[in-house]
């Protein structure tokens, strides 16, 4: 599958039923976790079904102007949903010590290739687009620098641009908030082995960690290179002397387990059955829990090993739930609200506000555009469902899952609310799914453009 080339916007129409099969694209979060332990791993390690994406893209670049060398096989280009990588680690270095990185608005690369390259040590930049340098990051830079990194601020104090100069990190022991983004304990956690040299290292983490399913990915893929992490429940985790990244030989992505949900939902709306390839019950992310949340909102689910299907059951029924564990997935319950029986509630959000835009103020300006009564907290939004949806001009802040999110308003499910939905700037779906409306089109039993 090429990638799509979007106008500025894409208007879609009312669509009456949806039904059919999608493959997905590999998951974010898994692939640029994977580039970078193979990079760090002793020996060559090949990578089926990476995503095809802005930020791998990014992760990509920045590997190779570490020195980190890569190849792509001809047959998977330019970007398809079955590339195959192979990627020669460095054992645990960078071949190139000094370096300006671009990081895009990547947030899955800029924080652990942060980490990675403080406990390497190098000369060392990191840059971004605007939104970046608004993301913070002091958690982890206050985290590193307190066990010997040097890393300095080239803007705004907590925030990106960085600079990053070779520290001497010698401590057994650190610290790092668990409630502003799992990020920073994830990005940790991959260089604690960098670390444990001599000894053990541990990890304490400060207050609630939020999203853990994140860390489980973590933990997960660090396994399969080989270094395992001792848990003291979510509160500290050690990682012990001696332990060094191996290339696993070849390793697959799941496909991408956020991206399912927008299917699923359609299919929870607009009849189905619509069926996901590519994640099931033995998935390792946390985010095929959504398929729960829509099972309580009365959907009929079924799952396989590698692949969930939804079908409506009916009207959508409100419900409340803390959405903590799923917080991008979350996003899409909230436009799926539309479509309920009364007002639902997403409590436990609020790492939505320190995301590619601020998650709960876009969510609810755009939802009042098509007409939903919204109630938006620190932490929390309450969508009241309108009886239509009217039509409106979606704006997508330059955040690819309020593009994919939106275009479920062009549904009209049980409760016949659908209507005209303009998407502006439908680009922006290349950080994570370039093709996402072909898709999108490809479960429409109508025109839907």
């Amino acid at each position: 599958m090429t990638q799509q080339k979007y106008p500025e916007h894409i208007d879609l129409k009312p669509v009456m039923h949806v039904e059919g099969v999608v493959r997905l694209p590999g998951s974010k979060s898994i692939s640029n976790r994977i580039l970078l332990l193979a990079a760090l791993a002793e020996g060559e390690t090949t990578i089926v079904d990476l995503l095809a994406s802005d930020d791998t893209l990014v992760m990509l670049n920045a590997l190779h102007e570490l020195g980190i060398h890569w190849t792509q096989d001809e047959q998977t280009a330019p970007a398809t949903l079955h590339q195959v990588h192979h990627v020669t680690g460095g054992g645990g270095q960078f071949p190139n010590h000094k370096a300006d990185l671009f990081m895009g608005n990547a947030g899955t690369a800029i924080r652990p290739l942060t980490a990675a390259l403080a406990v390497i040590g190098g000369d060392y930049t990191l840059h971004g687009v605007s939104r970046m340098h608004e993301r913070p990051i002091g958690d982890l830079v206050d985290a590193l620098n307190a066990v010997g990194a040097q890393i300095e601020y080239t803007g705004n104090a907590g925030f990106p641009p960085l600079h990053i100069r070779k520290g001497h990190l010698t401590a057994q022991r650190m610290s790092v908030r668990g409630d502003v983004s799992s990020q920073f304990l994830t990005a940790l956690l991959m260089v604690a082995p960098l670390m444990a040299r001599g000894h053990a290292v541990t990890i304490d983490v400060v207050g609630e960690l939020i999203s853990k399913p994140y860390i489980q990915i973590t933990l997960n893929l660090m396994r399969r290179f080989g270094v395992t992490v001792e848990q003291d429940g979510w509160a500290s985790f050690t990682v012990q002397a001696g332990q060094n990244y191996k290339s696993p030989g070849t390793i697959h992505v799941e496909g991408d387990a956020s991206s399912a949900s927008y299917f699923l939902a359609a299919g929870a709306i607009a009849g189905g059955p619509v069926r996901v390839e590519g994640v099931g019950r033995d998935s390792i992310q946390g985010d095929v829990r959504f398929a729960q949340a829509l099972e309580q909102m009365g959907v009929q689910i079924t799952m396989g090993d590698n692949w969930i299907e939804a079908k409506s059951a009916g009207p959508l029924k409100a419900i409340d739930m803390d959405f903590n564990h799923i917080p991008d997935a979350a996003m899409t319950i909230a436009v799926a609200a539309l479509y309920a029986d009364g007002t639902t509630t997403l409590r436990n959000i609020a790492s939505w506000r320190v995301k590619e835009t601020d998650r709960i103020a876009a969510m609810a300006t755009e939802l009042r555009k098509l007409g939903a009564e919204v109630e938006e907290g620190a932490d929390y939004l309450k969508v009241t469902p309108p009886a239509v949806i009217g039509s409106a001009a979606i704006d997508t802040y330059d955040d690819h899952r309020m593009a994919m999110c939106f275009s479920l308003a062009s549904l009209d499910g049980a409760l016949r609310r659908g209507n005209n939905v303009r998407i502006n700037d439908p680009k922006c779906v290349a950080k994570t799914f370039p093709d996402y409306f072909a898709a999108f089109a490809g479960i429409a039993h109508d025109n839907l453009f």
